[in-house]
């Protein structure tokens, strides 16, 4: 049924549902594996998504073999873990810390741009962070659009993810995210949303 308020946004009824009213966490999945072209056709629709100087500091590690999935459990809170060894699909997602270096290229209107950063690191990182951290909210969208189902997570040893999977140093792991079709019990039941008027101020 269309409401009123539907008839201000420019997605249909469908779209919005699948995107964010009947979407929700997952904490199962089917073993239906998800393919390279799945992803490829996510990336490509998110990419778009703004940055703060277009950095696009987002890194995602896709951990499929059975092997690489059981060097990530360890470090996996025990409420995650059972989740995420039974996924089709966990992501590994990082912001790369050294982000500037691609200035050049993704933000070429202002030549100098990489040298504001250069000394910098602190600077750096909570930039990389911040835009990663965007980004990995319209990953989340893009997941649903293309049909499948999202599971982040927190818990999990940050520092200890990165040293198994980064050992370069330039990588900071945010978050896992278990991605694939959703099993039957994959939901918990929908929590409460903060009304409008509770979020929203006008001055």
């Amino acid at each position: 049924m269309t409401t009123a308020a539907d008839e201000l946004l420019a997605l249909d009824r469908a779209a919005q549902d699948l995107l964010f009213r009947a979407a929700r966490t997952a904490n199962a999945f089917t073993a239906e594996p998800v393919d390279d072209a799945q992803l490829r056709a996510v990336h490509d629709l998110v990419r778009y998504g703004p940055t703060a100087m277009n950095a696009q500091p987002l890194r995602v590690l896709l951990l499929r073999s059975a092997a690489a999935r059981a060097r990530l459990l360890p470090y996996v809170s025990a409420g995650n873990r059972d989740k995420t060894a039974t996924a089709p699909l966990t992501a590994v997602l990082a912001a790369d810390v050294d982000w500037h270096d691609r200035l050049p290229e993704l933000f070429p209107h202002r030549p100098g741009a990489r040298d504001w950063f250069t000394g910098d690191p602190a600077g750096r990182e909570a930039q990389a962070r911040f835009n990663a951290a965007l980004q990995i909210g319209y990953l989340v969208v893009g997941v649903r659009a293309a049909g499948l189902a999202a599971g982040p997570m927190a818990g999990f040893d940050p520092a200890g993810v990165e040293r198994e999977f980064f050992p370069d140093g330039r990588h900071r792991v945010l978050l896992l995210m278990n991605i694939g079709r959703p099993a039957p019990d994959a939901w918990r039941e929908r929590l409460p949303r903060l009304p409008y008027e509770e979020v929203v101020s006008t001055l």
